[in-house]
């Protein structure tokens, strides 16, 4: 049975809120116990609620301090370089996006340029006096690339 879509917003009521913090907790401690389990792994959970005096701890305070143990003797360039703050994520994520409009800039420039051709061609002469001379250029560029590929499949035929 699959779980309805919930609307992400706080709880009003006292008691549904409760039951719903329930629920949640009896999940997430079951997610953290499989993910160890499937993967073999060391992880805890530490969940602090206003519900009770003391955190619930996973799998117990012993396991928990072990965990924290080892994440405190990893040295710190080694936990440094699997984490990733707001501000590098963002970054990279800025850095990966100018990359892709750079992509789609080239790519909708050599778009232009075909149409450019095309056009060229279907009136049978180039018209000067609304192009530029990096237009000139582009497009003497893009039919040279047009004839290479048409000898290399001329090429190709013929042996």
């Amino acid at each position: 049975m699959t779980g309805k879509k919930v609307k992400l917003a706080f709880i009003i009521n006292d008691s549904a809120r409760k039951a719903t913090y329930n629920r949640r907790k009896k999940g997430l401690l079951k997610k953290v116990k499989e993910l160890s389990t499937l993967c073999g792994i060391e992880a805890c959970a530490i969940v602090y609620s206003p519900y009770e005096h003391q955190p619930e701890v996973w799998p117990s305070p012993s396991g928990v301090q072990r965990v924290f143990a080892k994440f405190n003797n990893i040295p710190e360039s080694e936990k440094s370089k699997k984490m990733v703050n707001q501000e590098a994520f963002l970054k990279h994520r800025i850095l990966k996006s100018v990359e892709q409009v750079k992509n789609l800039r080239r790519e909708n420039r050599k778009l232009e340029i075909t149409l450019l051709m095309f056009h060229c061609l279907s009136v049978g002469k180039i018209l000067h006096n609304n192009m530029s001379s990096i237009d000139l250029n582009d497009l003497a560029w893009l039919i040279d690339q047009n004839l290479k590929e048409i000898g290399r499949r001329i090429e190709t035929l013929e042996n």
